[in-house]
């Protein structure tokens, strides 16, 4: 996808675009992917860990997995009944031990254990998709890539950008109207306000900063003592 094939935005709108990544950088000013990592690989399989539970519960086992596995080799080895026992705590327990065994080993077949550095080659790996790849790269190698998860794809739909659940509309959007250098923090700053401002059900919409450029402002709760009840750990009231 490529954000240079899109060459009739307004200027206006990109401007848009602007205000409000600045209106995000200051609700949010210490925003960052907020799954734990210290190295590609952590950051790769803590994110096949993360399918259907929380951030925080991938945290907490993270220093112990990796601790006995620092290696996609010792991944690769590990006996499923022991790397079960660690990995109790994310839930689908013995299906995410074999995922991660059989990403392991693919990654010591086919890259001698490194986590590849390509978009083409992360998404050949076992149960990666264009999501994790493009968190892989932005996060942990640094490349300008912008990954749709559900809550980017909620906020860019009701800014006006692109339909909901249509992640290659939703990251052409972005790529569009944000400079290669901003991919990631905008990423990131939109999975933040997905997560605690700009919720599925009921947005805080009137203790949310993005409701002056924001096309569904009147979506959600518009009482603001009502609305700022809603915002979830992290997020500063609207004054």
């Amino acid at each position: 996808m490529n954000a240079a094939a899109d060459t009739d935005l307004p200027i206006a709108e990109k401007r848009r675009a602007r205000r409000i990544l600045r209106l995000l950088q200051t609700r949010y000013p210490r925003h960052r992917l907020e799954l734990d990592f210290d190295s590609p690989l952590q950051l790769l399989v803590a994110a096949t860990l993360a399918a259907q539970t929380l951030d925080e519960r991938v945290n907490a086992v993270r220093p112990v997995l990796f601790e006995r596995y620092p290696a996609a080799a010792d991944l690769a080895a590990a006996v499923p009944q022991e790397l079960e026992q660690i990995l109790v705590p994310v839930g689908y327990y013995r299906q995410k031990t074999r995922n991660v065994i059989k990403l392991a080993t693919v990654l010591v077949e086919r890259h001698a254990g490194a986590v590849p550095e390509t978009l083409e080659e992360l998404v050949a790996l076992p149960w990666v998709g264009r999501k994790t790849a493009n968190m892989v790269l932005g996060n942990a190698f640094g490349q300008p890539a912008i990954s749709v998860d559900t809550h980017v794809s909620r906020v860019v739909a009701r800014l006006g950008w692109a339909p909901e659940k249509d992640v290659g509309a939703a990251e052409a959007a972005l790529q569009a109207r944000y400079d290669k250098r901003d991919w990631v923090a905008v990423n990131q700053l939109l999975i933040l306000h997905g997560r605690r401002t700009c919720h599925a059900r009921r947005p805080a919409c009137a203790a949310c900063p993005l409701a002056p450029e924001c096309r569904s402002s009147a979506l959600g709760e518009q009482d603001p003592d009502k609305a700022r009840a809603l915002l979830k750990d992290g997020a500063p009231a609207q004054p």
